[in-house]
Parts: structure tokens; C-alpha cells; sequence
């Protein structure tokens, strides 16, 4: 099998709660897509009844950013149905996710929906969301935030980079486009296939601007330095490095509304609300308070280590299993740190916002 046929899931976030730790720059991306997913649970319609008022976390990871929304989403359906009717949440990622996290956070975290209400409960399932993963016309609202960005697989080598934004490359431009586009035509069938009809499913994902701009240039080449630096240290064998790709796709405006055509219809799902936006860079405005550079250096690397580093480790030789995976990771986040600490810059951070329905008809 050839490297650009291969098919390579994305390893799952660094576990052990370390997302949790490192995950401010998701918390404040995700902020301004509260209101829509509130909106939604003002809004969406809901059976009698006794049927179930499910709602589906899809990339949940560890589950520190869903806290809010979901709290959100549950006092806003409260008001509507008053506070003895079952509401089922189901969290959802990748099979090797820490789930175990996850319990843990809702089971002792103050901010926990579980907490809070007595009528709610949490489950979880660990399937790739390129595929159903819950019963036919079983959810009533949706929630997924930096997630779908992460693509089905590596669909080529890059070159000259490991995020496929910063490459020259056009074949890797191009691969990495066409998968792009076949993985949100998935992720939207199966989500239609999932919801009721009526139903609402709120999307924050990274993006691309009008101008094309993917945004994190500064952390990017910072990481990819860091890398070069450990294969000429002799950690990283060149081969290695060459295989190591983050398989995430800003997609743009045109790019998200694609699959609806003039019709404005997909897979029976319908467009009610789309905006690319810049996130707010917390750790550059913790910076401008402090002059913190090596914190400010600390915070990025580790928002990266948490994130995407262990897709990285997972090309050593000895996959996850390999001698070498601590080390590299600790060498990496070292770098990257100490290279983004010499020269502070504000990250630019696209994202998008969406609300989608389930047509009734």
C-alpha cells in the first residue's frame, strides 16, 4: 500500500487529563457558539412524552470544553419541560479515547451537568463519527466543537510541512482537499441519519478565513523547526519525520455550504446559520498582561502537545509502543516552547460556527 493510500486514524488526545489541562484556546473558540446551541435547545422541536430528549456530543475528548455548552443546552430545554424529564447525554469519540477522564470530570467536577440535575444522564460510545454511531432519527440536539477538522485519514504525505496549510506541495493541497470535502459529506450524512426530524446540531470547527489564512503560521513553524532539529539531533530518523502529518482541514465559507448546493438541502439536513469568525487568543492576552514570554511560549506548546503531538508520535517506528514516544514528546514541547517564547506573536485563530436542521419533510 502506497504512502498516500494509507489509511491512518488520528491518534486520540494525549489522555490522563492533559486535554483538560491545556485546552484554554478550545474554551475560548468555543464561547461565541454558546448562544446558537442554547438558541437551538430553545428552539428545536421535541416529541411527547415519553420519548427520550437525547443529545449527542460528538468529539467530546475529555470532556472539559463540553461542560459549559452542554449546561447551557440543558437549562435552556429545563424551561421548556420542566425539570423531571429524562435527558440523555451521549458523549462520543474515538475508541481510544480517555473516557475514564471523562467520568471522572462529571462525576466530581463542579461545573458537571450531572452535578446539577437529577434527571440528566451521561453515556458514552467510542466510534468515529465518519460513521453512525447512534440510532436512526434518536437525537433531538447535537454538539460537536473542535472536532471535525480532524480528517478520516492521512491522505498523503506532506512533504515540506506536517500541517498541509503551511505546504508548497499541490498534490498534497489537493489530497488533503478532496478528503476534506469526502469526510464533511460523511460527517453530515451520518449526523442526518442519527437526528429526528426537527432536530439541531451546533458545529465549532477551525477554519479558513476569506483570505484563505488557516491561522496558527507562528506555532506551526515553531513545531515544524523543532522537529527538523530532532532528527538532526538523531532522536527523529528522517524517514519518520517524513511520515508525519496532522491530518486537520480548515475548510472556508464556500467549502462548508458546499454539499447544499442552490437547493440549500443535504442528506435532509438544511443550513440555518454559517459564520467564519477569528477566535480570541487568550494566551497572546495573558502575554500583553504579563510579558511572560516563556509562559506565554509554555502554554502554546502545551495546547499543541496535548492536541496533535501524539498524531505525531504515533509515525515513530514503534507506533505507540515506541522507546522513543516520551522523550519525543517532551523534546518537541521543549522546543516549541523555547522557539515561541523568543519571538511572541498573536495567533490568528479562524473558526466556524454553524446551526443545521433536520428538514421535517
Amino acid at each position: 500500500m502506497s504512502e498516500a493510500s494509507k489509511v491512518v486514524t488520528p491518534a486520540p488526545m494525549e489522555g490522563h487529563g492533559a486535554y483538560n489541562r491545556s485546552s484554554r484556546v478550545q474554551a475560548a473558540g468555543s464561547s461565541p457558539a454558546l448562544p446558537l446551541f442554547e438558541y437551538a435547545a430553545r428552539n428545536v422541536e421535541l416529541e411527547a412524552p415519553p420519548a427520550p430528549i437525547v443529545i449527542a456530543d460528538y468529539g467530546a475528548s475529555e470532556g472539559r470544553n463540553s461542560l459549559a455548552p452542554l449546561a447551557a443546552a440543558i437549562g435552556a430545554l429545563r424551561a421548556r419541560v420542566g425539570h423531571e424529564r429524562a435527558i440523555s447525554v451521549v458523549h462520543t469519540d474515538l475508541p481510544e479515547s480517555d473516557f475514564t477522564a471523562l467520568f471522572q470530570l462529571l462525576a466530581i467536577d463542579s461545573d458537571s451537568y450531572l452535578r446539577r440535575d437529577s434527571a440528566a444522564f451521561a453515556s458514552a460510545v467510542g466510534r468515529s463519527f465518519y460513521e453512525q454511531i447512534l440510532p436512526s432519527e434518536s437525537v433531538t440536539l447535537g454538539w460537536s466543537a473542535w472536532a471535525v477538522q480532524w480528517l478520516s485519514r492521512v491522505p498523503a504525505p506532506i512533504p515540506d510541512q506536517v500541517q498541509v496549510a503551511f505546504s508548497r506541495d499541490p498534490d498534497a493541497r489537493a489530497a488533503y482537499t478532496r478528503q476534506a470535502d469526502e469526510d464533511w459529506r460523511s460527517f453530515l450524512t451520518h449526523r442526518a441519519r442519527e437526528m429526528r426530524a426537527g432536530a439541531r446540531l451546533v458545529i465549532l470547527t477551525m477554519a479558513r478565513d476569506d483570505s484563505g489564512d488557516f491561522g496558527y503560521r507562528p506555532l506551526i513553524e515553531a513545531m515544524y523547526a523543532s522537529l527538523l532539529d530532532l532528527v538532526d539531533q538523531g532522536l527523529v530518523l528522517t524517514e519518520e519525520m517524513h511520515r508525519m502529518a496532522i491530518p486537520t482541514f480548515g475548510r472556508t465559507r464556500s467549502e462548508f455550504g458546499s454539499p447544499f448546493g442552490r437547493e440549500g438541502r443535504f442528506a435532509g439536513l438544511s443550513i440555518e446559520h454559517l459564520e467564519v469568525f477569528n477566535g480570541e487568543d487568550r494566551i497572546w492576552e495573558d502575554f500583553r498582561s504579563t510579558q511572560d514570554a516563556s509562559a506565554f511560549g509554555a502554554q502554546w506548546a502545551a495546547f499543541s502537545r496535548a492536541s496533535v503531538f501524539p498524531t505525531l508520535a504515533v509515525e515513530l517506528d514503534g507506533g505507540h509502543r515506541d522507546p522513543r514516544g516520551e522523550e519525543f514528546l517532551q523534546r518537541l514541547e521543549a522546543g516549541t516552547a523555547n522557539r515561541l517564547a523568543k519571538a511572541p506573536e498573536q495567533m490568528s485563530i479562524p473558526l466556524a460556527k454553524m446551526v443545521f436542521v433536520k428538514c421535517v419533510n
